[in-house]
């Protein structure tokens, strides 16, 4: 028998870890339940995580069934790398959108994914021919890797062997160092 989840608050935020196999069912579940509106989903880079690496892919949805008193779920599933998520497109057509942008933006692939244009999974937010998942912890800025960066933020990262001095400014209407009795 199916484990019932426990009540929720009005206002209050539920969390549920979900094996990444039952995604789709445990998100229709919670549909079944009550929370009828997809507000959003995306995903969190884990893969350096000491212990089951992979993506973490979180979902949230509302019950707004009551006026005035709104009730959440957040579900959240480890997907490892390399393995595909099954799409929520057929349980929340708005999930498109979320779908594709964390496909472009992790590069986790979603199985059944259908928004309704038989376009499939395609660019949303990066230029054409854009390489690379700039979401992802292994992703290397461009701008680091083409020329050196400027701040000198730890030592050694710049040529410079220190920065230049700045000119202090002071902010409207504080007095400065000198005012007051010596």
């Amino acid at each position: 028998m199916a484990e019932q989840p426990a009540p929720v608050a009005p206002g209050a935020t539920a969390r549920r870890e979900v094996p990444h196999a039952d995604w789709a069912r445990a998100v229709e579940a919670a549909r079944d339940e009550g929370y009828r509106f997809f507000d959003w989903l995306t995903a969190v880079d884990e893969t350096d995580a000491p212990e089951d690496p992979g993506l973490d892919v979180v979902c949230h949805l509302l019950d707004g069934s009551t006026p005035g008193r709104l009730r959440g779920v957040l579900l959240r599933t480890r997907v490892p790398e390399g393995t595909p998520l099954a799409s929520l497109t057929p349980v929340f057509r708005g999930a498109a959108w979320h779908e594709r942008e964390t496909h472009e933006m992790f590069g986790l692939q979603f199985d059944g994914f259908d928004d309704g244009s038989g376009l499939g999974m395609r660019p949303l937010l990066l230029p054409d021919g854009f390489e690379g998942t700039p979401l992802r912890k292994s992703f290397v800025l461009a701008a680091r890797a083409s020329k050196p960066w400027p701040g000198a933020k730890e030592p050694g990262e710049s040529e410079h062997t220190r920065a230049p001095g700045r000119r202090r400014v002071q902010a409207p209407g504080v007095p400065g160092p000198d005012w007051g009795p010596r």
